[in-house]
């Protein structure tokens, strides 16, 4: 029996164009892959904006109940790691983090075509743990 895994696409920004796309995301340099999104039913999340509301509302909730509560305050915290996350983005299909890959391909080759000054890199990724790296387990979560 085959699994069935589920993908999520990911782009990374030009920094000029990833600070657009967080602080005014309908700007006209931004139209044409907007219209793209608009297409896909997709929403772009900054990766280091996802961070921080974790972090916080772990903080609002009590760190015990969020086990990467540790290792992401550490990400968002680091400059570099910041730097980095600030130009990365998760795309949502139809309101989720991950989706099928007849709409992850599609998305991707969407993308692909769109041959953007906007866009740096652009991966697919999917839900098969031996594919990811693993979160590290840290005995004391509470940071």
């Amino acid at each position: 029996m085959t699994e069935s895994w589920q993908y999520q696409v990911r782009i990374r920004l030009a920094p000029d164009y990833a600070h657009l796309a967080r602080q005014d995301p309908a700007h006209e340099k931004l139209a044409p892959l907007n219209a793209l999104l608009i297409r896909h039913d997709t929403q772009m999340k900054c990766q280091y904006d996802a961070f921080a509301d974790y972090v916080a509302q772990a903080e609002r909730d009590g760190i015990e109940h969020y086990p990467l509560y540790r290792w992401t305050r550490e990400t968002i915290e680091n400059p570099a790691k910041k730097a980095k996350y600030l130009e990365a983005f998760t795309l949502h299909v139809h309101g989720d983090e991950v989706y099928d890959e007849a709409l992850a391909n599609a998305l991707e080759a969407d993308l692909r075509s769109l041959a953007s000054d906007a866009i740096i890199d652009i991966r697919k990724l999917d839900t098969n743990p031996a594919n990811n790296p693993q979160p590290p387990s840290y005995k004391d979560s509470r940071g």
